[in-house]
């Protein structure tokens, strides 16, 4: 352990924003099998000139690579002349095909007939994790329990793949917003802000906090504890409990099942109860004034792809949350209660060693043959030392990419779209000139304490209500603890990135992509002002 070798042919990036490391044997094949197979299908439906997305943990580290289209296990590491390639790309037949497709993606927009039906798979998603989340697993039998085991695992495999699909169908019309008000000398950023309020699902349960903030402070008696929330009556025992019903066993520090679920987090819950805010009201002239800067002849486009832009807004944001941490959360219960029943016979030496088994391992757990308690501990002991590792950013050789003008038809306008969005996502990698310096959020400028952390774990254990939360990216593992937060900033990301579209939905401050932000020594006082995307130092720790 300690090598970082390419884990296959081409050019592999690290991504820190879903997994920091020492991920578990079940969530790698997950991902592994499920990223490119959803991705690839979507890729394919849209006609993206690439193969899929795929990934590949190193050393518990998650590496990701775009496939080519042609050739992606022999990548070249020069490009072939750029006659040789345009011929390639007009008389391949998967070229041929995908320039087809980008075509209808254009002029169709497909995604958004995907958008339209999801609050109807929104529905019958949670029915399916509600009818999980019922099984009592304390009493229910050994045979059953594994059995329910074997169809979360299924449960949570097809619903990573979904997850994966389904971004990239909100992707396009979002993509093709922002290009466009690019294209009229609109900056990205200001565009991404008029998507404010699409995102119901990121606020819906703000109303019940804020309801139940209201309560804690009429209280004549000090509330200290989840308990004494219920105790205030009817009307507190029922929204708290049926916000836990509904959010409870969702994870909320990470996206493996190592990460505890909200239920596990009463502390958090109810700082998240004290600091309750409501959502901001959004008046639309902010919109209207946007509008006025596109060209007269161009607003009803302008109308139009605003339109589109936000009725996948809320799919995106709802994507995670109901596809990925919920079924995790889940399958993390019921492993922990098949931990709990081996450690009891001795065959574990801690519950939580089941979550180190391997999906195969899980499905026989209780019936048939896994490794012994010391292998199993000393699993989990070597997996969590992989967090001492100082992983390199990419693995690989370089892989050119071919100008844009060698592709076929739509596809080079479908490209730029995408790479678009990918930049304001923070994706592509740019590093600004002042490293103080982002994407700022918000209007109010916000003077805290920086709270440094490389996880949502290590936020939830220091951040109290009021700091400012300074991360090198959010990802839906932080909603809730970016509740009680007083700003945000991250190294990472840009205008469509989760942590600023949290921040704008929830009327947090924020800086995000500032790519000197993990400079910020923990506990100094720091200055978060969005109108100019700065951050400073007030004072140091």
């Amino acid at each position: 352990m300690g090598e970082f070798a390419p884990p296959g042919p081409g050019h592999w990036a690290l991504d820190r924003s879903h997994f920091t490391g020492a991920t578990t044997p079940i969530v790698q094949e997950f991902i592994t099998a499920s990223m490119g197979a959803g991705t690839g299908r979507v890729f394919a439906e849209l006609g993206a000139p690439v193969k899929e997305t795929a990934a590949a943990f190193v050393n518990g580290y998650m590496y990701t690579r775009v496939v080519p289209l042609i050739r992606g296990d022999k990548p070249a590491t020069k490009l072939p002349p750029l006659p040789v390639l345009k011929l390639v790309a007009r008389v391949h037949p998967e070229f041929r095909r995908r320039a087809r497709a980008a075509g209808r993606t254009l002029a169709e927009m497909p995604s958004l007939e995907i958008a339209r039906r999801w609050p109807d798979e929104r529905a019958e998603l949670i029915d399916a994790n509600r009818s999980f989340q019922a099984v009592d697993l304390a009493t229910i039998s050994d045979d059953g329990l594994e059995r329910h085991v074997g169809e979360l695992l299924d449960h949570v495999r097809a619903n990573y793949e979904r997850h994966f699909w389904l971004h990239g169908h909100d992707l396009g019309p979002l993509a093709r917003f922002v290009h466009a008000c690019e294209g009229w000398g609109i900056p990205g950023a200001d565009a991404v802000a008029a998507l404010a309020g699409a995102s119901p699902s990121t606020t819906g349960h703000t109303g019940v906090l804020v309801r139940l903030r209201t309560l804690v402070e009429a209280a004549d008696r000090p509330v200290e504890s989840l308990d004494d929330v219920r105790a205030l009556g009817d009307e507190a025992r029922e929204l708290l409990d049926s916000h836990l019903e509904r959010h409870g066993q969702v994870l909320a520090t990470g996206y493996d099942i190592t990460s505890f679920r909200l239920a596990e987090l009463p502390g958090v819950v109810l700082d998240s109860i004290r600091t309750a805010r409501p959502a901001p009201a959004r008046t639309g002239d902010d919109v209207a004034a946007l509008r006025d800067r596109v060209p007269v002849g161009e607003r009803e486009r302008f109308d139009e792809y605003l339109e589109h832009a936000r009725t996948v807004m809320d799919m995106r944001d709802d994507n995670g949350p109901l596809t990925a941490e919920w079924p995790t959360g889940l399958l993390r219960g019921a492993l922990l209660e098949v931990g709990r029943r081996l450690a009891a016979r001795g065959a574990l030496a801690e519950p939580d060693d089941a979550l180190d088994l391997t999906v195969a391992e899980a499905r026989r757990a209780l019936s048939g043959p896994i490794p012994d308690a010391s292998e199993m501990t000393a699993r989990r002991a070597a997996r969590v030392a992989q967090l001492r590792l100082d992983p390199p950013a990419t693995l690989g050789p370089d892989e050119p990419e071919p100008p844009l003008d060698v592709l076929p038809g739509d596809l080079p306008a479908l490209v730029a779209m995408v790479k678009t969005a990918m930049r304001h996502l923070g994706m592509d990698g740019a590093v600004g000139v002042d490293g103080m310096v982002g994407v700022g959020v918000g209007v109010e400028p916000y003077v805290g304490r920086a709270r440094r952390a490389e996880s949502a774990d290590e936020a939830i254990e220091s951040l109290e209500p009021g700091d400012v939360l300074v991360v090198r990216a959010t990802s839906p593992a932080f909603n809730a603890v970016l509740t009680i937060a007083g700003a945000v900033v991250t190294a990472d990301g840009g205008a469509m990135s989760h942590a600023a579209v949290l921040a704008r939905e929830l009327g947090i401050p924020a800086v995000v992509g500032a790519h000197d932000a993990l400079g910020i020594a923990d506990g100094a006082l720091i200055e978060v002002d969005p109108r100019s995307g700065r951050v400073r130092v007030v004072e140091t720790a």
